[in-house]
């Protein structure tokens, strides 16, 4: 049975300040830790931590959204689920990867730049990937990128890691280009990035790149991701298309966004 840990929500001081400057205490032994909920790299550390402050506390829903509304994707073409052979960029611990796994997808490889999110998936979830990579996707070594290739994947997957500079626009275009033309792509994203008032780079390319030639948008829903530490929903877009061609850097350049 997995071990639960005393954890404490600031009270007071969260009004202000923004999603991914949120954190709480750790008080298990000792004097209380402070974490940064991005913090991934202190709390993947400590198992079964990550699963009861986003899952457990803040009822975060996103893997079982983004997996379905793939499935509901699918089931318009003439393909079958089962036959998916998934680029899971971010994969962490292994939450995404292990709801599709329940969803018998045919082969899994996770991707993230911390080694200890490779560590807690392979101490939480063993079996689950059928390789995973620590490489930052902005700097993707040439032998690691071909074994990668090797996989044929034919979807890519990224949930509850765009944005808030987790993964970069650079290692989002990698890992599109990567898997096979007329392959899937499903990731969620926060609401707000699609407000025009936002122009960071991110954003930019986001909302061009749903409406452009390289994409084909299957579905797209608003849902709630998870709860805010003071009890309030966030919102999040989930979307699940297919892919028609690799983005270019002219298609990048025409939205005025520098990968170098």
């Amino acid at each position: 049975m997995q071990k639960r840990h005393r954890i404490q929500f600031p009270k007071n001081e969260m009004t202000d300040q923004s999603q991914d400057e949120a954190y709480f205490y750790l008080q298990d032994s000792g004097a209380p830790r402070k974490i940064r909920f991005h913090d991934y790299d202190e709390i993947y550390q400590v198992p079964g931590l990550y699963e009861q402050v986003f899952y457990d506390r803040l009822k975060c829903t996103s893997p079982v959204k983004v997996a379905s509304i793939l499935e509901t994707a699918i089931k318009q073409s003439l393909e079958n689920f089962t036959e998916l052979r998934v680029l899971d960029l971010g994969a962490g611990n292994g939450m995404m990867g292990e709801e599709l796994k329940k969803r018998e997808i045919s082969r899994l490889v996770g991707v993230d730049i911390i080694p200890e999110a490779y560590d807690a998936a392979i101490r939480d979830r063993p079996g689950i990937y059928d390789a995973y990579h620590v490489q930052d996707f902005t700097a993707l070594n040439h032998d690691t990128r071909e074994e990668i290739i090797s996989w044929d994947c034919n979807c890519m997957v990224t949930v509850a890691a765009l944005g808030f500079g987790d993964i970069p626009v650079k290692a989002f275009v990698e890992a599109f280009n990567i898997i096979t033309t007329q392959g899937w792509v499903a990731f969620n994203i926060k609401e707000t990035f699609f407000d025009k008032s936002d122009e960071t780079g991110f954003s930019r390319m986001m909302r061009e790149l749903i409406f452009s030639e390289y994409l084909d948008i299957y579905h797209i829903e608003r849902y709630r991701h998870r709860l805010s530490i003071d009890g309030e929903p966030l919102f999040y877009f989930a979307i699940a298309g297919r892919k028609n061609a690799d983005v270019t850097g002219e298609f990048l350049q025409s939205i005025d966004i520098n990968l170098s």
